[in-house]
């Protein structure tokens, strides 16, 4: 446990950040994977409808910093294939 208020205080920030990002991560992996899903059951309007709202949750995690911005470029590039190929 800190001993300083200075790191009491930097305990609970981080704290409150990792719960912040890792609902923002595990949010994005739902979204992704219902992507993946609606493309390998070849539903072409699903996959179409998903992939707009998996752009916005992977460029809102970019924009809030929680993945880099090339992971977002590369993340969209492949579902916007994927959806593509069906």
């Amino acid at each position: 446990m800190p001993i300083k208020h200075a790191a009491f205080k930097a305990l609970r920030q981080s704290t409150k950040r990792r719960e912040k990002n890792l609902t923002i991560k595990t949010n994005l992996k739902k979204v992704v994977k219902s992507v993946r899903k609606a493309v390998a059951a070849k539903d072409t309007a699903k996959a179409k409808d998903l992939l707009k709202t998996a752009i916005k949750t992977i460029d809102r995690a970019a924009q809030k910093r929680v993945i880099k911005k090339n992971t977002a470029a590369r993340l969209k590039s492949r579902l916007h294939k994927a959806v593509s190929k069906v």
